[in-house]
């Protein structure tokens, strides 16, 4: 399979699978009602109107939506100055394009996010989420961790990062 294929085909998943379980907490969870499922974590319908941590919600669903689409252009032109032996990397960016996506999606058709996943403890918990924003998280991450090997075995090796 060719890699841009391949990438392609990660974002439709992650797209697909965050817009199915988004389908699922709609039709089958309470609004604002929490189901425990482990001590520490637990379902919890709850909408956002702005980025993490509700931020930017002033610039309504059409300014959000275009602050998305240019983050995606962004990673999107990173990815593409990124070698193509990185597949790791590229694989992070594919998830970052696909959690976008996702959420791009629920802002156009709801105008709004809508979030489900609600890590806690008894006094207290963090921002609510969903799996778009772990894909964004974690395709972050995979492309800092890629990025860091990278410069470490480059140093290793004596490559142009060595002083």
């Amino acid at each position: 399979m060719k890699p841009l294929i391949s990438y392609t085909l990660v974002v439709a998943v992650a797209v697909a699978l965050d817009q199915w379980i988004k389908h699922l907490v709609e039709t089958g969870l309470v609004m604002h009602e929490q189901v425990d499922i482990l001590p520490f974590l637990a379902l919890f319908r709850t909408y956002n109107t702005g980025v993490a941590f509700s931020m930017f919600s002033s610039f309504g669903d059409t300014g959000l939506i275009v602050l998305s689409l240019a983050v995606i252009a962004f990673v999107l032109y990173l990815a593409s100055r990124t070698p193509p032996g990185q597949m790791v990397a590229r694989f992070g960016f594919a998830l970052i394009i696909g959690g976008a996506i996702g959420n791009i999606i629920d802002r156009a058709l709801h105008g709004h996010v809508i979030d489900y996943v609600l890590f806690h403890t008894p006094v207290w918990s963090f921002a609510v989420f969903n799996l778009a924003d772990a894909f964004i998280t974690v395709g972050a991450v995979i492309v800092l961790a890629d990025e860091f090997l990278g410069w470490s075995r480059q140093r290793d090796e004596g490559g142009p990062s060595s002083d």
